[in-house]
């Protein structure tokens, strides 16, 4: 087993980084920072050196690292089976899942769950049944998308289709299926009447827009966008997959506005950050679509290896229980609170639940990457959106911790901006 320095050389030499300028992290100057202990909302480095996690490890934990809830619900089904596959056969920890997470949201509407193991999946999983789904049952002209601009559903090719941000689409362009990028929800009514009759579904980030900068939608307009959607009869996907289990302050982001869509799909925070797993919660009316005899070709052919992995779900079991024991969404508003207080000063604040953000008003867009960097060496960890730095910490986060998360952030911004940048 190499020294700890000589695994970060070992690293330049073989690994490739998602999201990361490897020019820059390959430089010999360049010493990559490798986490290796975590406890609480607090991680530690190869040198030692603590740091206070205030992004929740891109936006997925919930309840910090190391919790010993969620660790003995692993260990505890390792010592059972680690995975089996979900491809015809099924497990304890998926079906109370399933349950549990069916009986999250208000009323019968959700009623069935489909496992996969990422963000990206989860979406892909909701948009292929909708296609499906019309093609199937009467409606077969039914094969557009409407997403909004600056829209981030994730990486893989079908959900990047329905992005609104160029940066993340890569070169792939012909989808299968039409995809209608919209600015807001007024646009919709603009549409041409043939555009409108081949819609299939509605896909959103509830609340906020991640990725777009933690861009907030206009109060109710998720409820309206609802209404529409049931009135012309087409699906509406809600995207929770950075919004679900509590990071808005309810366990979903739909909650707040009463909404039940006929997809909602959930992961980051599903296993509490463990473990990869995601799920796509849809109707009964849905689930029917897709019943008749093999020769019918209605089965939903889609899924994946590590799909409603037995670990995973035994994680997310764990998760809620904690959600449950340790009264986790009651806690909230305090937290809120004091986060919304120490940092409504800054340029561009906004907030919405435990998801704090600001932007710093300056063309040059290397200054949200030096901040964050400047932040490290005052204890906080976090990453930018361009000039957009988000604080979202593991939920389980103090009222002592917000504090030091947000005077390392003031700290940096001094160091790094000039003064007309650092308060609105």
């Amino acid at each position: 087993m190499p020294h700890l320095p000589d695994l970060t050389t070992l690293d330049q030499q073989h690994i490739w980084h998602p999201f990361t300028p490897m020019r820059q992290w390959c430089a010999p100057e360049h010493t990559p920072l490798m986490l290796v202990e975590g406890h609480g909302c607090t991680l530690r480095d190869q040198f030692g050196n603590a740091y206070l996690d205030g992004n929740a490890s891109i936006w997925t934990n919930a309840h910090g690292h190391t919790h010993p809830t969620i660790n003995a619900a692993i260990i505890e089904q390792l010592g059972k089976v680690a995975h089996t596959s979900f491809l015809g056969f099924t497990h304890e920890p998926a079906i109370r899942l399933a349950k549990e997470l069916v009986e999250l949201l208000p009323g019968s509407k959700i009623t069935r769950a489909f496992f996969t193991d990422n963000g990206s999946t989860a979406i892909e999983s909701a948009v292929r049944m909708a296609l499906q789904y019309w093609k199937q049952n009467g409606r077969p002209e039914r094969d557009t998308l409407i997403a909004f601009d600056r829209a981030y559903h994730g990486d893989t090719l079908g959900a990047a289709s329905l992005g609104g941000i160029p940066l993340f689409k890569g070169s792939g362009n012909d989808f299968g299926y039409r995809v209608i990028t919209v600015p807001c929800l007024d646009a919709l009514e603009s549409l041409p009447l043939d555009d409108r009759n081949r819609i299939a579904a509605v896909v959103i980030e509830p609340l906020i827009q991640g990725a777009a900068g933690m861009r907030l939608w206009p109060q109710d307009m998720l409820k309206k966008l609802d209404d529409w959607c049931a009135e012309q009869d087409v699906f509406l996907i809600l995207d929770e997959v950075m919004t679900g289990f509590g990071r808005t302050g309810k366990m979903f982001a739909c909650e707040h506005e009463g909404v039940v869509p006929d997809f909602l799909c959930l992961a980051k925070g599903l296993s509490g950050g463990y473990l990869p797993l995601a799920v796509t919660l849809t109707t009964e009316r849905v689930f029917e679509g897709f019943l008749g005899e093999p020769h019918e070709g209605r089965t939903f052919f889609y899924g994946h290896s590590f799909a409603g992995s037995q670990l995973g779900c035994a994680a997310a079991l764990a998760s809620l229980q904690v959600f449950r024991d340790e009264h986790v969404l009651e806690q909230l508003p305090d937290k809120m609170a004091r986060l919304g207080a120490l940092m409504a000063d800054l340029p561009g604040y906004r907030q919405c639940g435990m998801i704090a953000a600001m932007t710093i008003d300056s063309p040059d867009l290397s200054l949200g990457s030096k901040v964050c960097l400047a932040a490290r060496k005052h204890g906080l960890l976090t990453r930018p959106i361009g000039n957009t730095i988000v604080l979202m910490p593991p939920l389980c986060v103090t009222l002592d911790e917000i504090e030091r998360m947000v005077a390392a952030l003031r700290s940096a911004l001094d160091e790094i901006t000039p003064p007309e940048c650092r308060t609105a």
